[in-house]
């Protein structure tokens, strides 16, 4: 390992390999920054590392059971790869997992199996079956200590201690580099149609999705798009009935019936449902102004539209809501570091969480990307990296500045 700031990218092709690199960062304290294919680089705070570890290396199935709903994989298997082999067996992953490399002024496509985990993506059927980390069953994963370890199995109860798999979700490789993941899969569904309710703007689109949640229908994706947002110019709410065709007929016939006097009600056939929660998984509607900010607020479902407009009375912007309500994305203008405290104790308020996604470099630098937390917390998770990571190597500061 060189001396000087000068980044040098390793690119390992098997996990003895990418070992081999951790311990050498360890024995020299030399930061690495660790990337899948790197479609998400931009996603927290800019690195500062001399050394990059490229896992995209490290890639193919290793083990599917369709029979069992279970596959494992390399971690720097591209998602298409994974989504092609499920979709050969009728079957998907039930997370919906999504690809912000548009978002983030990347190609969309490239996204790696263990980026995914890492970050704890999620679509918009998250309503209906969970987050990411609910469908990661095991991995394997190498340690700031230059350590490999598991964690995990595969099947769903196979926890007897401290279920490791959900830790590792959502900390950004600042714990460990995963190598290998074995994620539970779920069958396709037979039919899937969109209910669409043209009409109703900003809280009372929200309270559409409240009533559709509230519902016997079981959506599987409940969004609403305010009419700056929605592609014909017209504020819309979307509702995702999927499942055996029997069953998605009745329901749609009900959602109609439920709704007929809220808006001009429409449907849209499957192929038109798949493409629309798509792009909208995918933040499409955002991807197209890269020097914009992109926020990802997390409130609860009812308080979204009502959060979301109270911070654009003060700020330039346009949002969209998707989970019901529960997710409000923001895009504002470039605007001034406070900004970031207006749109935060605007969700503090009613129990929510933002993040920035999308902003420079020099932005991300300065202000906090990811929800300041209470310091009881930020002690306990100033304690998990160093247990993990005692020097520190494993993307320093990708999530907070000290930790």
């Amino acid at each position: 390992f060189p001396g000087s700031r000068r980044v040098e990218t390793y690119k390992p092709q098997t996990p003895e390999q990418a070992l081999e690199v951790v311990a050498g960062a360890l024995s020299g304290e030399i930061p690495l920054e660790i990337q899948g294919a790197g479609s998400k680089r931009d996603w927290g705070r800019p690195s500062s590392s001399s050394a990059l570890l490229d896992m995209s290396g490290i890639s193919g199935i290793s083990l599917y059971e369709p029979e069992e709903l279970v596959i494992s994989a390399a971690a720097g298997t591209p998602m298409v790869e994974i989504e092609a082999a499920l979709a050969g067996h009728l079957q998907q992953l039930g997370f919906e997992p999504a690809d912000y490399g548009q978002v983030l002024g990347d190609e969309a496509g490239r996204a790696t199996l263990g980026g995914v985990l890492a970050c704890n993506l999620s679509g918009p059927r998250r309503i209906q079956l969970g987050a990411a980390r609910d469908h990661f069953l095991g991995f394997e994963a190498i340690s700031g200590r230059a350590e490999k370890f598991k964690g995990g199995g595969r099947v769903v109860k196979n926890v007897t201690g401290f279920d490791l798999a959900k830790l590792l979700a959502g900390s950004f490789g600042t714990l460990a580099a995963l190598t290998s993941v074995t994620l539970k899969a779920v069958p396709a569904p037979e039919e899937a149609r969109t209910i669409t309710v043209l009409g109703p703007e900003g809280d009372e689109g929200n309270k559409l999705l409240t009533r559709a949640l509230g519902s016997p229908y079981d959506p599987s994706g409940a969004a609403h798009l305010p009419a700056a947002v929605a592609p014909g110019g017209e504020a819309l709410t979307v509702l995702r009935i999927e499942g055996p065709v029997p069953s998605v007929q009745s329901r749609c016939k009900d959602l109609e019936e439920l709704f007929k006097t809220d808006g001009r009600i429409g449907q849209l056939d499957r192929d038109e449902t798949q493409s629309f929660w798509r792009g909208l998984r995918d933040v499409e509607s955002f991807a197209d102004q890269l020097d914009t900010q992109l926020w990802r607020l997390s409130v609860p479902p009812a308080e979204g539209a009502r959060v979301a407009e109270n911070i654009l009375r003060e700020l330039d912007g346009k949002y969209f809501l998707d989970w019901g309500g529960g997710l409000v994305w923001l895009q504002t203008e470039a605007c001034e570091d406070a900004a970031h405290g207006q749109i935060r104790r605007a969700i503090e308020g009613c129990g929510g969480h933002g993040t920035l996604i999308r902003a420079s470099a020099e932005t991300r630098a300065r202000i906090p990307v990811f929800q300041p937390q209470p310091a009881p917390l930020h002690d306990l998770s100033r304690r998990v990296k160093e247990n993990f990571d005692p020097r520190a190597i494993l993307n320093p500061g990708r999530m907070f500045e000290d930790i």
